[in-house]
């Protein structure tokens, strides 16, 4: 099968969207940063509304976000390292705790490094330390959007797959590992191609892991495009264009007609087939992590890339809160929390009150940031208002 292969997804092959609000509600009630980034100790009590913070630039409103998106598995919103996350001047460590209310406990979450250990990070869940950041997936998810990711379109595939991945994350906590273990073994093959002389068997071995894994991302992928799209044609508001989307990859496109453990068999086969020329290549050239997300304006008909930039934020809105929708309706899952970093700054002021309207009607707690306060004027008393000075966060009431 070609490996540009497309898989288009749209209402007939999506699953049914349910009307219900299925999905557990989880509360920031407590933030406490210590030596992270430009905060020094910061320590802020939320109400349980969505938030606002707002602040000229440079004022530490993403460090806030960033700090909490550390509460889960990888590098956080802006994909940092360990070692640029302690404060200059600091002590050379950094922490960060969160107190969440998920409607039926509340829990506390904490991550961090040692100055002694800056490579490592530090996990507790409670009182009791936990096995690494992907334990936090199991109580807690988190959305997001940062104008860094506004050249969504425009970047290479390697961006939009890990946007899908990101999203794919928030509705299934296996799948991080998953990608960790496929990434491993293709790593794994790939030093054996390269030395040469590798036993048949061990090549064997993790050719099968990465078919096994691959096809699992792929089934995941899928599931969470089909998702949706389900959300985008039962919601479609007209706040934000609807968007076509369609899966491009050989593994997913073979899973619309093979059964998994078919698809595996065929993916290994090619793998072994495939063995010089990805050593040739110094790369496999097959598999998931060659995949792309094909996004399209709906009305218009054009790929999202040959649209206008304010098209593109639109629909790459669009898209986070189809994302919302679909988890917002599913039964069980870890609760979730939205970060939107300065999310009204290009938007006309009736698309900014839609916007708010749609976040409030997902029930998911929301943090969101900006260089104005009156950016956020619509929210009026459903949110709790803060502004950003100086290293320091201070709640103020709206007029």
């Amino acid at each position: 099968m070609s490996q540009t292969a497309i898989r288009k997804v749209d209402a007939a092959t999506a699953p049914p969207a349910h009307a219900c609000n299925a999905g557990r509600a989880a509360r920031l009630r407590r933030l406490t940063l210590t030596d992270y980034r430009s905060y020094a100790y910061a320590d802020i009590a939320f109400d349980g509304r969505h938030a606002v913070i707002a602040g000229a630039n440079g004022t530490g409103k993403t460090n806030l976000l960033e700090a909490l998106s550390q509460i889960g598995p990888g590098r956080g919103l802006r994909g940092a390292r360990l070692d640029e996350l302690p404060r200059i001047g600091g002590a050379g460590g950094w922490a960060v705790s969160a107190r969440i209310d998920d409607g039926e406990d509340e829990r506390r979450f904490g991550v961090g490094a040692e100055a002694a250990r800056p490579q490592r990070r530090v996990c507790r869940i409670d009182d009791a330390s936990a096995s690494g950041p992907g334990a936090f997936a199991d109580h807690l998810r988190f959305l997001w959007l940062t104008p860094a990711m506004d050249r969504l379109f425009m970047d290479g595939a390697g961006e939009r797959r890990r946007f899908l991945d990101r999203m794919t994350l928030a509705r299934d906590a296996a799948h991080g590992k998953t990608s960790s273990a496929y990434e491993q073994a293709m790593r794994q093959r790939q030093r054996l191609l390269d030395e040469g002389g590798a036993e048949e068997g061990w090549l064997n071995a993790l050719e099968a892991q990465m078919a096994e894994t691959g096809v699992a991302i792929a089934a995941a992928r899928r599931e969470t495009v089909s998702a949706l799209a389900a959300a985008a044609v039962a919601d479609d508001d007209g706040v934000f264009p609807a968007a076509d989307i369609a899966l491009e990859g050989e593994l997913e496109t073979a899973l619309d007609g093979d059964k998994p453990a078919d698809a595996e068999t065929a993916f290994a086969d090619k793998l072994c087939a495939r063995r010089r020329l990805d050593a040739e290549a110094g790369r496999a050239l097959a598999g998931p992590h060659r995949s792309d997300l094909l996004v399209s304006h709906r009305k218009k008909g054009r790929p999202a890339r040959l649209c206008s930039t304010g098209e593109q934020k639109a629909l790459l809105i669009g898209l986070v809160l189809a994302n919302g929708r679909a988890l917002s309706r599913r039964s069980g899952g870890a609760p979730l929390i939205l970060l939107l970093d300065e999310i009204a700054a290009h938007l006309d002021p009736d698309r900014r009150a839609g916007l708010f309207s749609i976040i409030d009607d997902l029930g998911f707690q929301t943090l969101m940031t900006g260089t104005d306060q009156a950016l956020f004027t619509a929210w009026g008393r459903r949110a709790q208002h803060f502004e950003a000075r100086d290293g320091a966060l201070c709640e103020r009431t709206p007029t």
